[in-house]
Parts: C-alpha cells; structure tokens; sequence
C-alpha cells in the first residue's frame, strides 16, 4: 500500500496530469440543512449565521482544491502517521516543492481549517501543515499583519506540543524539515522586529493590534530565546556533545542524554537550536554571546549526524560577521574561506535542492564579506575563492583601497552582505504621545523627536565604517614604506604632504602607530600552524579543542616592525660655560706655578769616578756621537 501511495503523487507524470480520478473524501455535512433553509420561521442568531456561512465557504474552497493536491495531502499525513521517514522526505522536499510551483506559485495554499476533512481533523498534522502554509506565505507572498500574528500562535501549539508533553512525542521528521522548522522560526521573529519597528507606516488597525497586550507578546525576544534555549535544555545536546568528545562509550552517552536526548527528533531540534542562538545573539548585536553558545559545536568540526548543507551555511556566515564585528578579520576570513571552499566541493550535491536559492544567495554575500575582509586586513587566501572575490568584487575592491573616496563603496557592500539587524525592544505601541514623538519627523526646534534607539543596522554601519576610515593611510604609507629599509619621518612627511594640506610630523607618526596597530589582532591561529600541545589546525584554520573566543596576538601584515632604533638622550653641553670654567682652572694652575719658589741647584754628580776604578784595559765610551734612546751613545 505504500508503494501505491508513493507512485500516486510523487512520479513525475503523474504530477503533471490534471485528468487523474477523483478522490473520494466524505465531508461531513449536516444531514438538516436544506430543512433548516425551508423553515420559514428558522430565526439564526448571528454567530450561528456566521458559522453556516463559514462552512460553506469551506466547502466552495475544497471544490477548488485539485485532485492531486488531495492525493498529496491525504498521503502526506498517513506518512506522518505511520513515522515513515522516507515517504515523509520525499513528501516535503519533492512533492510539496512540485505542486507549489505548479498550482501556487503565485497564491496561497488551501488553509488548515479547509483540508481539515482530509486528514480527520488531525490536530498534529493541520500545525505541521499550517507552518509550511505560513512558510509559504513569507517566502513567496507578502504576509499581513494577521499572518504574522496566526504564524506566531501555530509556532506556540508546535513547541508546545514538542515541550510540554507527557513524554517524548511519537513524532520522526527529516533533518532538512526540522532544521527548516528552526529557521523559519527566526526568520519570521526577525520579520516580525523589523515589521514592528517602522511605527510611520502603520495602518490603524494595525496599531491598534501592536498596542493590544497580545502584540506586544507576540514575537518577543523572550519568548524566541526561551523556545531556543528550552529545546537545548530539554534534548541535553550539550552535555551529549561533551560526552561525545570525550569519548565516553555509547551506553554512558545515552544515560547523559536522558529520555530525550536519545530521540533523533529532539537531539536534532536541540543541535539546531544552538546554531538558531547563534543567528540570534548576532541579529540583537551580542557578538560575544553568540561565539560563546557555539563553545561545544566548534567551527570546522563534522556534525554528529547528516545536517543539510543550509545548517553548515547558516553557522559559517553568521560566525564569520561575529569575528568580522569583533574586528578579528583573519578569523572570519579563514571561516568563509573554509565554508565556500566545502560549497564549491559539494556543488554537484545541493544542486537540485530545495535550498538551492538560499545557499547561494547566502554564499554571495560571504562572498562580499571575503571582499571586506581583503581590504582591512589582507592576507594570504585560498586562491580559488579569491579568484572568484576578485570576479565579482574587484572594482569595488580598487575604489576601497583608494582611502576615503571608497567609503561609500564600503558601506554599501556592508549593507548588502551583513544581516538585517534588529532591535530587542519595541516601539511603545501602548504610550500614543510617546509614539507620536517617533512618527512626528525632526524640526530645528525639537530635533531628537526620532527614536531614539535608531536603526540597529546603521549603527553597525557605523562602527564598520570608523574602523575603515581610521586605516585609510594605510595603503598610502605601505606603498612609501616598502620602498626602503629605513626612512626619516621627516622625509616621510614630505613624500605624503604632496598636496600641500600641511601634514606635519607629529600626524604621520600617528598614522605609523594606525599602522603598527592594524598589524596586529587577536586571532585562533598562529604562523606554525600547530598548537603548544602538538594539535595541529583544521581546514577552516581553527583547532577543534580551542575556544572560539580564544587566541592570540597575532602579525596579519607583510611589513615588520621588528628593529628597535636605541637614541640615547642626552642633554646637550653649555660650552660657554665649559670654556669659563676650563680657562679659571688653567689660570689657576699658572698662577700656582709662577707663585710657587723655584727648586735648589744640584752638584753635578762625577760620572767618570765609576769608570777609573774599572777594569783595566777597558776603554771608555767615546763623548762623541748621537745619543741614544737608552742612554748610550750611537756611534757615527
């Protein structure tokens, strides 16, 4: 029978024919109602009214709905029911794509409440069927205001239903749809943010829905990070993961794990929560905290079971603006490197996937955050990955390293490949005047009427954009630098002060010490590639056992500023003074000699006495004759 099922929905020509046989659904109908409607003195109270006009419209949308979509439905949820992993895999990632594209590309899917009959009014199933409906409705429509809210509710049953239950659920799921579940839960509570912070363009009633008490609950920060964080606590995916890389055996990894932890289905859920945690520590500006609940995932390392390449996607790009944000550039450029480098490896894999799109769409953007990185701090780079920056991005790459002319081409790419931020708390929906006060644009007379909190984007604009201007010397200095093996400062200046903008000395020496501190940053790998305790780097240059907040002081520039000059400080001779006391000493000395008495006069001492009494037949020396150094007497 599940063959049969299989082959109803999931061939491809059966997809693509419109004259299938009908299906037989009975939809239960009140056996009374064309009595009702003969009854002349039938009195209908207006909710009851409200309800037979409901259900009729129900009716006239089931009609609408095509055979094959209510093949696919009904055999959709016996899937579910049956927990039969591979039909329910095939169901979402071939058959739901397929019929969307083919019947509503362009509109809405059936409503839960409409094909309800289809599947028994099963309320698991029509919560599972409403978050792809909702899904739908974000990816490929605009969403109003109710959407919104409805979405919100639905994601509350869902997590509900997985955390509140008398026990696990009896629920199997693919990995792909799981981790789809996670993400689309942050993506609709970033939507959400961003819907809510643009008071001006609300409609009235759309106010009045975020004022309610309702609205301001509604997709709350609290509310999304105690979802996250109760999916991990639940699933003890932590305490799993440090067992698991500590090397415990199987049995003491289950009993760490606990009931949950052992079901693929929370295990799952809860590994997929840390990488949601993530993305949303890095949308509210918490870079720290985003790095540090990603302590025992790591960069780099496998995951403990098959996760679809959006998963490894998602966690590079959003580590990588961490380290980006935290100004450690080689670090996030060594963690795109390494995740587009596995893309482009496993290209021929995710092709035909779903997710396709968005895979790309998030690779460009590491991609121009590659080009970012390049020029705060260049470095030496996978050649094919750079090849294909400098494809894409290289014109932008030449106006950035032209100083302050390319500070509008850096905050644009900025804007287009750093996510959409967002902020925490609301606009006060509830205070009228306080809200008037943002909506009400600025004046001379009152110029901080604009919220005050401002765009979270802008403001990390902002700090992106100081950085680079503070090294727009930079390039300049480096070009002059490598010219010579020592330069004078002075000389230095006048090569710099061409235009004549007066740029003394004292400014270029603190351009130099921009330079020397641009040099360096703390970084998770060092020159040798291999740990104190002989661990050496993975491909993303990380070492699996090191913190992601951890590393050192690291050289990231190619000119060294390793030689150490010694000028000894010295206060400089008074000469003049040198001179007056020298001159009184030699006055002194003079006056001493010429007061001092001159000595006796000796008796010449008889030299030839000595000689008389020598031997005989001796002769004297001769008179005549140069005397010598040693007192004798050169003879001519």
């Amino acid at each position: 029978m599940a063959h049969q099922r299989v082959a109803l929905w999931a061939a491809e020509p059966d997809l693509d024919d419109d004259n299938d046989a009908d299906v037989d659904i009975p939809i239960p109908i009140p056996s009374s109602t064309n009595e009702m409607y003969d009854d002349p003195n039938l009195q209908l109270d207006e909710g009851s009214l409200q309800a037979m006009q409901q259900h009729i419209a129900q009716q006239a949308a089931f009609e609408q709905i095509p055979d094959i979509v209510k093949r696919f439905i009904v055999h959709f949820h016996q899937a579910v029911l049956d927990n039969n992993l591979q039909e329910v895999t095939l169901a979402y990632e071939s058959g739901w794509t397929r019929l969307t594209e083919k019947y509503y590309a362009k509109t809405e899917w059936p409503e839960a409440e409409t094909i309800a009959p289809l599947v028994n009014d099963d309320q698991i199933f029509l919560i599972l069927y409403r978050e792809l409906y909702y899904r739908h409705v974000y990816s490929r429509l605009q969403p109003n205001v109710d959407d919104r809210f409805h979405s919100y509710e639905n994601s509350c049953e869902l997590f509900n239903y997985l955390l509140n239950s008398d026990g696990p659920v009896p629920l199997s799921l693919p990995a792909n749809w799981l981790w789809d579940i996670i993400d689309e839960f942050i993506y609709q509570f970033q939507s959400f943010a961003l819907f809510r912070s643009r008071p001006a363009s609300k409609t009235d009633d759309e106010l009045t829905m975020l004022g309610s008490e309702g609205g301001a609950q509604a997709w709350s920060s609290y509310s999304v990070l105690n979802v996250l964080y109760s999916l991990i606590q639940k699933s003890r995916v932590n305490e799993w993961l440090k067992a698991r890389a500590e090397g415990k055996s199987d049995e003491e990894i289950e009993e760490i794990a606990g009931e949950y932890g052992t079901k693929p289905l929370y295990r799952m859920l809860g590994y997929f929560s840390i990488i949601g945690l993530l993305r949303v520590h890095v949308l509210l500006g918490d870079f720290t905290l985003a790095l540090k609940v990603m302590e025992n995932v790591g960069l780099g390392q496998k995951a403990p079971f098959t996760a679809p390449t959006a998963v490894h996607v998602s966690t590079a790009y959003h580590a990588g603006i961490c380290y980006f944000m935290l100004r450690r550039i080689p670090d996030a450029a060594r963690v795109f490197t390494g995740v587009l480098n596995w893309v482009m490896r496993a290209r021929q894999y995710h092709t035909r996937s779903y997710q396709y799109d968005q895979i790309n769409k998030t690779a460009d953007r590491m991609y121009a955050m590659l080009a970012l990185c390049h020029v705060l701090a260049p470095t030496r780079l996978d050649d094919n990955v750079m090849n294909i920056v400098r494809e894409r991005y290289g014109d932008q790459i030449g106006r950035m390293g032209r100083g302050e002319e390319g500070l509008s081409t850096f905050e644009e790419l900025f804007l287009y490949a750093c996510p959409k931020f967002i902020c925490a708390n609301s606009p006060p929906y509830d205070d009228p005047a306080a809200l008037a006060s943002m909506i009400i644009p600025p004046t001379p007379t009152s110029p901080s009427s604009q919220n005050p909190g401002g765009d979270p984007t802008q403001r990390h604009l902002q700090a992106a954009s100081s950085h680079f201007m503070s090294l727009t010397p930079v390039p300049s200095l480096k070009s002059l630098l490598k010219l010579y093996t020592s330069l004078d400062a002075q000389k230095l200046t006048g090569f710099l002060d061409t235009s004549g903008a007066g740029v003394d000395e004292e400014e270029v020496l603190s351009w130099m010490m921009v330079m020397k501190n641009a040099g360096r940053c703390v970084g998770r790998v060092n020159t040798s590639g291999t740990a104190a305790n002989g661990e050496k780097d993975n491909d993303e240059g990380s070492r699996p056992s090191e913190s992601l907040l951890g590393g050192e002081w690291m050289s990231i520039s190619d000119l060294n500023f390793n030689m150490v000059h010694i000028a000894e400080s010295t206060v400089g001779r008074r000469y003049a003074g040198w001179f007056i006391r020298n001159s009184e000493h030699a006055a002194r000395v003079l006056d001493g000699i010429k007061a001092s008495p001159l000595p006796p006069r000796t008796a010449p001492t008889q030299v030839q006495k000595k000689s008389a009494d020598g031997p005989k037949g001796e002769s004297l020396p001769r008179a005549t004759g140069q005397k010598v150094a040693w007192g004798g007497v050169k003879v001519a």
